[in-house]
């Protein structure tokens, strides 16, 4: 098992950076460093999700989750896989949190955007395969 951002995403963030990065030039020397500052996070933020693909894999050895320095591993019977659900300012948003229960400096916490589906459907199929709760 496997979760990523979702191709399209990823290809929508280098599009909407490109054409703002093209838009540089019809803009005045203000907006160029707005429209350059954004231009350089979208790029950003779409290498890193083409890069670190898949984000999250399940395996017999356990769960891996990439980072842009390095892998970190959590084996099934340290690992704990919970759902939090918060809200601010209206807004619900889900998390999954993953933590190794001998290790504690180790908690992974991870959005919809960097799994490419729901958390919770992340969880059931972690809790299926054998992660604590």
């Amino acid at each position: 098992m496997q979760w990523s951002p979702r191709s399209g995403e990823v290809v929508a963030t280098a599009v909407v950076g490109l054409g703002l990065a093209l838009a540089v030039v019809l803009v005045d020397p203000v907006g160029r460093v707005l429209l350059g500052g954004a231009a350089l996070l979208l790029l950003g933020l779409a290498a890193h999700d083409a890069l670190l693909r898949p984000r999250v894999r399940a395996d017999g050895a356990g769960v891996t989750v990439r980072g842009l320095t390095r892998a970190t591993t959590i084996p099934w019977p340290r690992l704990r896989a919970r759902l939090r659900t918060q809200r601010r300012w209206g807004v619900r948003t889900r998390t999954l949190e993953l933590e190794d229960a001998a290790d504690d400096t180790v908690l992974l916490v991870l959005g919809r955007r960097e799994l490419g589906t729901d958390p919770e459907v992340v969880v059931e199929a972690l809790h299926a395969a054998g992660a604590g709760g």
